[in-house]
């Protein structure tokens, strides 16, 4: 065995015995208020769309979760029950976790592995569907990690993907090395230790606005997860495009669009928005990131370079989007408490964290989101809603790529 090979071998030894020891997330005994909330139909189009905005909806596809954790396959398969998913985890115990949730719901469309990313090969299969979030950045060369994953996605499979960010845990990386320093051991005693001291970190620490903003981190074992573990590295927009173009694959969207685009949010009233939306996508992107400078993760989703785009690519350029079928996202949620002067309502989506990411709306605005029923067009919704009205179209063209953006709709 080549050194590099043993270097290699070493850091996946130490990655699978810290999550033997330290099981992430922790594990959960009971996912039935998971299996009611996915019960509802829309909310399973909306995310199946979220894939495949122009495929015709199913939910018998192949899904496999590459690192699953405790209970993300399980939750997968409860979700999904008509599909048939395979898990794959390098640490024996998230092996054992997976298979008692699914033997406590019955999930006869579960089957779990313990394998590591890099031999998901040995599966012997492909899938509709790869969902690989918070492993590749965990991986002594996620590049062949993610090879991998690409050689058994189907040709017009789609991959959620999900890496840490750097700028936003440029204080997590700090306290790494403070731990680091002092030999801080990846041990229950270690750990309590570091919760008493991340009680007094000075304010105006990088990492204590996180901790104010996410007190879960709190947490035994997201502190650890966060802090000692023994592999670790983020993706910078431009990064992660190159890593996954070297791949062989091919961006799709954001997982939640909002905080990257610069016509949301803050990001849209900038003196210098003009400027902006000249750069490519790419770099706008990459400028979102600098200026919001409080990621923590990327969440996208992506397709085999060989993925037709008129079967993932979304636009509102001409009458085509008209035929467009919008889901509302059930996330979201229309308010009309303190509205600002001359709106009918605020729409928010819950799952956004930058608390300026909402869409103000007036009232011609708020009885098209009030038609879409996840059923009819764009066209159709805008013809009944507007009648007579000589912009109508143009006026929901420009509406229904607003709702897009906001992560307020998926497109069917």
């Amino acid at each position: 065995m080549a050194a590099g090979e043993r270097v290699g071998r070493h850091v996946a030894d130490e990655v699978r015995a810290f999550y033997d020891r330290y099981p992430y997330p922790p594990a959960v005994d009971s996912l039935e208020q998971y299996r009611e909330l996915w019960r509802d139909p829309d909310r399973r189009r909306a995310d199946y769309h979220l894939f495949w905005p122009a495929g015709a909806f199913r939910d018998d596809f192949s899904i496999l979760v590459a690192g699953c954790g405790t209970a993300q396959a399980a939750r997968h398969a409860l979700r999904w029950p008509a599909a048939k998913v395979t898990a794959i985890d390098v640490s024996a115990t998230s092996v054992r976790c997976t298979e008692k949730l699914g033997r406590t719901h019955g999930l006869k469309n579960l089957q779990v592995h313990q394998l590591p990313v890099e031999r998901v090969h040995e599966l012997g299969a492909c899938f509709d569907q790869i969902v690989c979030t918070g492993v590749l950045h965990h991986l002594e060369d996620p590049d062949a990690g993610l090879a991998a994953l690409r050689d058994v996605l189907k040709p017009g499979g789609a991959m959620h993907l999900m890496v840490y960010a750097p700028y936003g845990r440029t204080g997590i990386y700090m306290l790494q090395e403070f731990c680091r320093r002092l030999s801080i051991p990846p041990t229950d005693a270690g750990i309590r230790d570091l919760v008493v001291a991340l009680r007094k970190l000075p304010r105006g620490h990088p990492l204590e606005l996180l901790l104010r903003v996410a007190p879960d981190f709190r947490q035994e074992p997201a502190l650890a997860d966060a802090l000692l573990h023994p592999q670790d590295r983020a993706y910078s927009v431009p990064q992660l495009f190159d890593f996954i173009e070297g791949a062989g694959l091919r961006f799709g969207r954001w997982v939640r669009q909002a905080p990257y685009s610069p016509q949301c949010g803050v990001m849209a009233d900038l003196p210098q928005t003009s400027r902006l939306r000249t750069l490519t996508m790419v770099e706008q992107y990459a400028a979102a990131e600098l200026f919001r400078g409080t990621m923590v993760r990327h969440s996208l989703v992506a397709y085999r370079t060989d993925h037709p785009a008129d079967q993932g690519d979304v636009g509102f350029v001409d009458d085509g989007c008209l035929d467009y079928v919008p889901i509302r996202v059930p996330d979201t949620i229309k308010v009309h408490d303190r509205l600002p002067p001359g709106a009918a309502a605020v729409l928010i989506n819950q799952t956004h964290t930058d608390c300026d990411l909402v869409l103000v709306i007036q009232a011609l605005e708020e009885r098209l989101i009030d038609a879409t029923d996840g059923k009819r067009c764009i066209g159709a919704i805008v013809e009944d809603s507007l009648p007579g009205n000589p912009a109508r179209f143009d006026i929901g063209r420009r509406f229904f790529e607003r709702l897009w953006l906001h992560d307020q709709i998926a497109i069917g």
